[in-house]
């Protein structure tokens, strides 16, 4: 092996407790990709409506049907720092959230709701996405979307209630909500679905370009 090749193969091993919080975000913004982005409605005690984006979101198992998205607290730096945002405070305050998925078409009005606004302004105005009656949770879904989950809060789970600490929350699916021409036989058509994800920074990615793996008997 030449000295370029050893050179390439050199790992950077770092310790998280070295590096600055912004940093081990980096880190695994970075790593963990491309990620599924969640548009979370929820509403507040008062029923204003919030709408935000998550990119740390997952299915966990299917009995019950549940899903989970991480909200961070705010991050070290400013005079908030440390609390709840919009979407974490009206979940523990309702119980409830919709989970709608983001397709290329509405990618860029998605990304219009991640502002740092109050919470009484509406991000579906804000966005010019179209909100609609669930059936039986109180936020909204997203007309646009081409599937939502209605869901009822399980549990909250703080892992640090430091500044930028993450929080793990888990909603059990009540209802799911997609565009019939989409599903066959309860599968989903992934190029009617054209759902974007996350990698680092501002960059997204589309799920055109897959490959496809019989798993072994």
């Amino acid at each position: 092996m030449d000295s370029k090749s050893a050179s390439r193969s050199t790992m950077l091993t770092l310790d998280p407790a070295d590096c600055q919080p912004r940093q081990v975000y980096k880190l695994m913004t970075g790593i963990i990709v491309p990620r599924p982005v969640a548009l979370v409605s929820t509403v507040d005690a008062e029923g204003h409506v919030n709408l935000a984006p998550f990119s740390f979101f997952s299915g966990v198992g299917s009995v019950p049907p549940t899903v989970l998205f991480c909200p961070a607290l705010r991050p070290a730096g400013g005079a908030e720092a440390g609390q709840r945002k919009d979407t974490l405070r009206n979940v523990e305050e309702t119980g409830e959230f919709v989970i709608n998925v983001v397709s290329e078409a509405l990618a860029e009005a998605a990304n219009h709701t991640a502002a740092e606004v109050p919470p009484d302004v509406d991000e579906f105005a804000l966005s010019g996405l179209t909100p609609v009656a669930s059936d039986v949770v109180r936020p909204p879904r997203v007309g646009e979307s081409p599937a939502q989950m209605e869901c009822r809060l399980l549990q909250i789970i703080y892992t640090s209630h430091k500044p930028g600490g993450g929080v793990i929350v888990l909603g059990e699916v009540v209802r799911f909500h997609v565009l019939d021409r989409l599903v066959e036989d309860f599968r989903v058509d992934p190029d009617g679905l054209d759902a974007v994800g996350r990698m680092a920074g501002n960059t997204w990615v589309r799920t055109r370009d897959r490959i496809e793996l019989i798993r072994p008997r």
